[in-house]
C-alpha cells in the first residue's frame, strides 16, 4: 500500500481521499491551508503542518483545489510541496486548471528529480463518492503506471491521453461539452414549456430518442424540480469555460458557443446564482425570457 499526500479534502477532495483508505492506502494531510477533515484524522489520517512535510513523507502527493493560483501556491508557495520532493516522488494534480501552467509547473517539478501528472476529474460530487470519477491523465507513461492503483481506488474510467497538460486539455474539452449540452437541454425545456407543453412529459418523449443523454437525464429533471443545491458550481464551471476561451486566443481559434454558454452562465452570477448547480444555468435563460417553466 502507498503513502499518498492528499492536499485540498474539499467537496471533491475529502471523499476521494476516503476511497484512498478504504483502498488500504496511508493519508498525510496539509492543515496548512485548512484544519484536516476530522473523519480521515480518525480513520488513520495523519495531519501535518505544512505541504512541505506532507511531500517528505509520502511517495505520491495529490493535489485537489480549486484553481492555478491554487496549485502554484500549494507546489511552489513557502513550504509548498516542491520543498520536500525528492527523486521518486509523485505528484499528481487532480485539480482542473490551466493547461499551459501545467506544462511549466510539470517541467519544475521534473527538474527536481520528481514525476507529475495532471489528472483532473469528471463525474462531480456523486462520482467522487461512489469511486466512480473519469480520471484524464498527462504526464510521462511510467509514472502513469506507477499511479493506476490509486486512479481505480477512486475512479472507473482512466485514460491516459498523453503527454504534461493533455490532461487537463481533455478535462476543458469535457467542460465545453458538459456546458453546451446544459444548455441546449435548458432551451429545450423553456421552448416546449413556454409553448404550452409540460416539460416533464417532454423529458420523457426525448429520454426515448437520439436526443437522450446524461445530461437530459439528471440535469433536465434539476431544472424541471427546480433543486439547484450544487454538485458542481457554476462559478466553478465558469472558471473551466474562463480556460477554454483563454485557450481559444492562445490557440487562434473561435468557440462561439462556448463564449455563448459563458454569458448566460455570467447572467446566473448576476441574479446571485454562482453557487448554484450549473444545470441552474436554465434560471438565466428563464430571466431572459421573463417566464419561469416551474
Amino acid at each position: 500500500m502507498a503513502k499518498i499526500g492528499f492536499i485540498g479534502t474539499g467537496i471533491m477532495g475529502k471523499p476521494m481521499a476516503q476511497n484512498l483508505q478504504k483502498a488500504g492506502h496511508s493519508l498525510f494531510l496539509s492543515s496548512h491551508h485548512a484544519a484536516a477533515p476530522a473523519e480521515l484524522v480518525a480513520a488513520g489520517a495523519v495531519a501535518l503542518a505544512t505541504p512541505a512535510e506532507v511531500a517528505q513523507e509520502a511517495e505520491f502527493i495529490i493535489v485537489m483545489v480549486p484553481d492555478t493560483p491554487q496549485v502554484e501556491s500549494v507546489l511552489f508557495g513557502e513550504q509548498g510541496v516542491a520543498e520536500g520532493l525528492g527523486p521518486n516522488k509523485v505528484v499528481i494534480d487532480m485539480s482542473s486548471i490551466s493547461p499551459t501552467a501545467t506544462k511549466a509547473f510539470a517541467e519544475k517539478i521534473e527538474r527536481g528529480g520528481a514525476a507529475y501528472l495532471d489528472a483532473p476529474v469528471s463525474g462531480g460530487e456523486v462520482g467522487a463518492k461512489a469511486a466512480t470519477l473519469s480520471i484524464m491523465v498527462g504526464g510521462q507513461a511510467q509514472a502513469f503506471e506507477r499511479a493506476l492503483a490509486l486512479f481505480q481506488a477512486m475512479g472507473k474510467n482512466i485514460t491516459h491521453v498523453g503527454g504534461s497538460g493533455d490532461g487537463q486539455t481533455a478535462k476543458v474539452a469535457n467542460q465545453i461539452i458538459v456546458a453546451l449540452n446544459i444548455q441546449a437541454v435548458a432551451e429545450a425545456l423553456l421552448f416546449a414549456a413556454k409553448n404550452g407543453a409540460d416539460p416533464a412529459r417532454v423529458r420523457e418523449a426525448l429520454m426515448g430518442g437520439f436526443a437522450s443523454s446524461k445530461i437530459l437525464e439528471v440535469h433536465a429533471e434539476r431544472m424541471i424540480k427546480g433543486t439547484f443545491d450544487p454538485g458542481f458550481r457554476i462559478n466553478l464551471h465558469q472558471k473551466d469555460l474562463n480556460l477554454a476561451l483563454q485557450g481559444a486566443r492562445e490557440l487562434g481559434i473561435n468557440l462561439p458557443n462556448t463564449a455563448n454558454a459563458q454569458q448566460v452562465f455570467n447572467t446566473c452570477q448576476a441574479l446571485g446564482g454562482g453557487n448554484w448547480d450549473h444545470s441552474a444555468l436554465i434560471k438565466g435563460l428563464e430571466h431572459m425570457a421573463d417566464f419561469s417553466i416551474r
